[in-house]
C-alpha cells in the first residue's frame, strides 16, 4: 500500500508540472511589447483615473500625462475620498469629477472607472491607477497599438518598483503563481474566454463602443473588474488584449511586505471570477509544481522530478526579471517565498469577504457589503 501511495504521488506531482509546463511554454510566442514608433498618432486621448484617498501618491502619474502628447484631458474621478485628492488633481491640471456613492451591486472601482469614462469626450480612453508612473508617450502609444491590432480592449503589464527588500522578496513568489495558472502577458498563443487575463491598472478602450456593451455596468460587482470585464467582453466577441509595456510603464503598489501580501491577497485567487472548483485545480497546480520542489529537496526527500521543477522555477525567475526595476539579492532569494505565496493563494480561495479602501465585498454573491462606512 506504501508503494501505491507513493506511485500516487509521483504521478500527482507529473501531471502538475506538465500542465504548469504547457501554461509556462506560451513565453516561448509572444506579441511584441508596446513600443513607440517613429512617429505617434495624433490621436484625441481621454486619462481616467479613478482616485480614492490617492493624495500622497497621484502626482508623479499626472505630471507624466496633463498635456502629454495626444492627451487632450486629464479626468480624475475622486472617490470619496477623506484626503486632498481632489485639490491635487485640480493643482495638477486635471478635471476632477465628484465620484458619487456607488449604486447598489457596485463595487468601488468599477463605479468610478464607470463615471469617468462617461465623462471622457473623446473616442479613446485610456485608464490608469493613481499608483502608475507611466511614460508622457504611453496613453498615445497604447491607442495606437489598439488601433493596429484592432482590439476592442487593451490591457498591459509594466514593470514592478519593489522599494522594500520585503516588497521585492514575496512579489516575485506572488506574481509567479499567475504565471503558473495563466501563461505570460503578451503571448500569441489563444485561450478560451474564461481563461483571458488582463490588468487594469492601464486599460484602453473605445468610449461609444465600450458604453453601448454596457461599460463597467456588465462587471459591477466584481471587486477584480479588470480580468471580469476582458472575460465578459471576449465572450461576447470582442478582440481583447493583454500585452507588455514594461518600456513604457512603472507601477509602485506596495511598499511593504505586509502591504503586499495584504494587497495581493485581496485579488491573486480571482475571486469571483474563477469557478471555486478551477480556483482549487490551480491551487493543487501552483503548490505541486512552484512550491514543492524546492521544499522537498531542502528536507532531503527531493526526487529527479523535484529536480526539473526547480529547474522551470528558476527559469521562470530568469523570466520574470525583466518586470522589476530593481533585481536585487531579495528578488533572486524569491523562490524561498513560494510556500508563503501559496498560502496566500489558498486564502484567498477561502476567504468569502474582502476589505479594500473602507469598503467589504462578498466575493461569492458579487455585491458590496454596506457597513454604514463613508
Amino acid at each position: 500500500m506504501r508503494r501505491v501511495w507513493r506511485w500516487l504521488g509521483v504521478g500527482v506531482r507529473v501531471v502538475a508540472g506538465a500542465v504548469a509546463v504547457t501554461r509556462l511554454v506560451r513565453a516561448a510566442r509572444r506579441l511584441p511589447p508596446v513600443s513607440v514608433g517613429p512617429v505617434v498618432p495624433d490621436e484625441a486621448v481621454t486619462v481616467v483615473v479613478p482616485a480614492r484617498d490617492e493624495a500622497e501618491r497621484i502626482g508623479p502619474l499626472l505630471e507624466a500625462v496633463v498635456g502629454a502628447p495626444g492627451v487632450a484631458e486629464v479626468v480624475v474621478v475622486d472617490d470619496r475620498s477623506s484626503d486632498a485628492t481632489a485639490a491635487a488633481a485640480t493643482a495638477l491640471g486635471a478635471r476632477v469629477v465628484a465620484g458619487t456613492e456607488p449604486p447598489d451591486g457596485w463595487a468601488g472601482k468599477a463605479w468610478a472607472l464607470q463615471q469617468g469614462i462617461e465623462a471622457a469626450t473623446t473616442e479613446w480612453v485610456v485608464t490608469l491607477d493613481a499608483d502608475t508612473r507611466p511614460d508622457p508617450r504611453l496613453p498615445a502609444a497604447l491607442v495606437a497599438r489598439a488601433r493596429a491590432d484592432e482590439l476592442d480592449l487593451l490591457t498591459v503589464g509594466g514593470r514592478f518598483d519593489c522599494p522594500s527588500a520585503g516588497a521585492r522578496w514575496i512579489h516575485p513568489a506572488l506574481l509567479t503563481t499567475l504565471v503558473y495558472r495563466f501563461g505570460p502577458s503578451g503571448a500569441a498563443a489563444v485561450v478560451p474566454p474564461d481563461r483571458v487575463m488582463a490588468n487594469g491598472q492601464c486599460m484602453t478602450l473605445r468610449r461609444e463602443r465600450f458604453l453601448d456593451d454596457g461599460g463597467m455596468a456588465t462587471v459591477a460587482g466584481h471587486p477584480v473588474e479588470d480580468v471580469a470585464l476582458a472575460r465578459q467582453r471576449a465572450s461576447a466577441g470582442r478582440r481583447v488584449g493583454f500585452l507588455d509595456a514594461s518600456a513604457l510603464l512603472t507601477v509602485r503598489m506596495y511598499d511593504t511586505f505586509a502591504d503586499t501580501v495584504r494587497g495581493w491577497g485581496r485579488s491573486i485567487a480571482l475571486p469571483g471570477v474563477e469557478p471555486p472548483a478551477r480556483q482549487v485545480l490551480d491551487l493543487a497546480v501552483v503548490a505541486l509544481a512552484q512550491a514543492a520542489p524546492l521544499v522537498r529537496l531542502a528536507v532531503g526527500r527531493g526526487d529527479p522530478i523535484d529536480v526539473a521543477l526547480l529547474a522551470l522555477r528558476l527559469g521562470t525567475l530568469a523570466g520574470t526579471a525583466p518586470a522589476y526595476v530593481r533585481r536585487d539579492a531579495a528578488y533572486w532569494a524569491s523562490p524561498l517565498a513560494d510556500p508563503l505565496a501559496v498560502a496566500v493563494l489558498a486564502r484567498g480561495v477561502v476567504v468569502r469577504r474582502q476589505q479594500w479602501r473602507g469598503r467589504q465585498y462578498d466575493v461569492r454573491s458579487l455585491r458590496p457589503v454596506r457597513t454604514g462606512a463613508r
